[in-house]
């Protein structure tokens, strides 16, 4: 019987335990490696849904000394190594801080604590029987105490104010009840742990926040010596430069370090492997919507993706939008000229040179170079090259999956509406010029302002648009072509489809300078090269005011 994806299952034991037969990509060899590696605390960053949670509850069950993981780890490869001996051995900490939420900041200091309770609950119930006036567990149950109120809304936010000291602690406080109470040192695991400091920076109170979070890390992760490993997942890391600097032991592993690179995501093998078991097959068609990403040397998928297309069999997106797209575009919108500059050349290339920080979370420290940082650990870059001597990476966007994240992004710099684009893109492949016009000049009047900072504003508009169209077209933005240089050129793929050339002017006389881009085209010849129906488009803009002309001619 053929094995069920596990399509939007996280939880490792959830997923080996099960009745149903799940299929699953055996990645517990991150085990041995954490053993091995011997790090105190170690970041790795990665996108989201590149399987960070799954390999987090691996380490969980594996470690936790209160279960028994000899069953659904039967079969796997960390059951063939000399570190089997190691299962159930450890006290595990674990927490999720992917859903911590809050629209104040001390919503979401309570949100932290509820994640934090769920810990204490399971340890209090073990630590029932121990003397609870005995200075090793004395913090331990004043924090028990502080979480389990069961004070509701602005009654238990007041509560949690009212007792912060002992909540910024409650992680270091449990490590040391539970290295007393088993005699070994527990692993702490805190998978996303910056999702509570992109919540922070988008709600405005980001600086408050991480004065709390600083300590509740801290406190547990720096000196600490009731604490045996930790490891943390994120998109980014803490900032060396920021209110965590005293965390600046942490090893941290990027995308760019070949160290646990083949744990997160899927390789090519292991897609290829997958796909053939659900009689599908790893072409061209199916690389280029989901390949592209490269981790420390190794070319990666994102399983979320290739688990949707190995179960509905239809190639489109399945890498869903999260609060990163959101921190994206915000970051787009308030980036400097510099910043700017670079991504028009990457709107119009697919990649760029860049300079690139990895090492520093851009809502801790907003700088060009970690804004490119989060692009890439968020997954909507890949680095190609890496120069760390000059700090110069060439960056490029992986596949036509993210170049549909990108349609939004751009929307947003440009401040108009993603469904007015794909309006005025569906219009103008299809030869409908009087509709075209007809939304391109609500988009103008619809963002005025944003054209008349930007000298090429139209013609990004316009690159951001068929970005998307690579498919179809080959997209060519002012390249040398016939007898000068071309603003946009749409070669057709499809001899049924008309080739597209288009020239932008600007100036008082719209009228007539809607002619003379039109006939730019055609005196310089930018169709050079192409045979076949083109589609040569004129457009003229002053301010809110803008014409159109065109003319369909056929090149033998």
């Amino acid at each position: 019987m053929e094995k069920v994806l596990p399509v939007g299952k996280d939880d490792f034991r959830e997923i080996r335990e099960s009745k149903i037969d799940y299929y699953y990509v055996d990645k517990t060899l991150m085990i041995q490696d954490f053993i091995r590696f011997g790090s105190k605390v170690t970041l790795i960053t990665r996108p989201r849904r590149f399987g960070k949670t799954l390999n987090m509850t691996m380490l969980r069950d594996f470690f936790d000394i209160t279960g028994d993981s000899r069953q659904i780890f039967e079969g796997l490869e960390i059951m063939n190594t000399a570190y089997a001996t190691e299962i159930n051995s450890i006290p595990v900490v674990s927490l999720s801080l992917k859903e911590c939420a809050g629209k104040t900041v001390e919503d979401l200091e309570s949100s932290l604590a509820e994640e934090v309770f769920k810990e204490y609950k399971k340890y209090g119930k073990i630590l029932a029987s121990v003397d609870k006036e005995d200075t090793s567990y004395l913090r331990f149950f004043k924090v028990f105490d502080i979480l389990k109120s069961e004070l509701k809304g602005e009654k238990r936010n007041q509560h949690i104010q009212d007792n912060l000291m002992y909540v910024e602690r409650s992680l270091a406080y449990l490590t040391e009840a539970l290295h007393t109470f088993y005699g070994v040192r527990p692993i702490v695991l805190i998978d996303e742990y910056d999702n509570p400091i992109i919540e922070a920076h988008q709600k405005g109170f980001r600086s408050e926040f991480t004065s709390f979070y600083g300590t509740f890390l801290t406190a547990a992760l720096k000196g600490n010596p009731h604490l045996h490993q930790a490891m943390l997942t994120g998109i980014q890391r803490v900032a060396k430069e920021s209110i965590f600097s005293k965390l600046n032991h942490i090893a941290v592993y990027t995308v760019l370090d070949e160290k646990y690179s083949k744990y997160f995501g899927l390789t090519t093998d292991e897609t290829s492997v997958l796909l053939n078991y659900y009689d599908l097959e790893l072409n061209d068609a199916v690389k280029a919507r989901y390949d592209g990403y490269v981790f420390g040397g190794i070319d990666m998928y994102n399983p979320w993706s290739i688990l949707g297309y190995a179960n509905e069999k239809v190639l489109k997106n399945y890498w869903l939008k999260t609060s990163t797209n959101a921190l994206v575009k915000e970051s787009v919108l308030a980036a400097n000229n510099s910043f700017h500059r670079a991504f028009e050349k990457l709107i119009k290339n697919d990649q760029v040179n860049v300079r690139l920080n990895l090492e520093a979370s851009f809502a801790e420290l907003p700088r060009t170079d970690t804004l490119w940082g989060l692009f890439v650990n968020a997954g909507y870059l890949t680095v190609t090259y890496q120069d760390y001597e000059l700090n110069n990476f060439t960056v490029r966007i992986p596949n036509k999956e993210i170049k549909t994240e990108f349609q939004d992004i751009v929307s947003a710099y440009t401040k108009l509406s993603s469904q007015m684009l794909q309006e005025m893109l569906i219009a103008l492949i299809n030869g409908e010029m009087d509709e075209f016009f007809d939304v391109y000049q609500e988009l103008v009047l619809e963002s005025t302002s944003y054209h008349d900072a930007r000298e090429n504003a139209y013609h990004m508009l316009m690159l951001g648009m068929v970005m998307n169209l690579r498919d179809i077209y080959n997209i060519k933005s002012n390249l040398e072509s016939g007898h000068g240089r071309s603003d946009l050129i749409m070669e057709s793929k499809d001899a049924k489809r008309p080739h597209i050339v288009i020239e932008f002017k600007q100036g008082e006389d719209v009228e007539k300078l809607k002619h003379c881009a039109l006939e730019q085209i055609k005196e310089q010849e930018y169709y050079a090269g192409l045979k076949g129906d083109v589609l040569c488009v004129g457009i003229a803009h002053h301010k809110k005011r803008c014409q159109l002309v065109y003319e369909q001619i056929t090149i033998k």
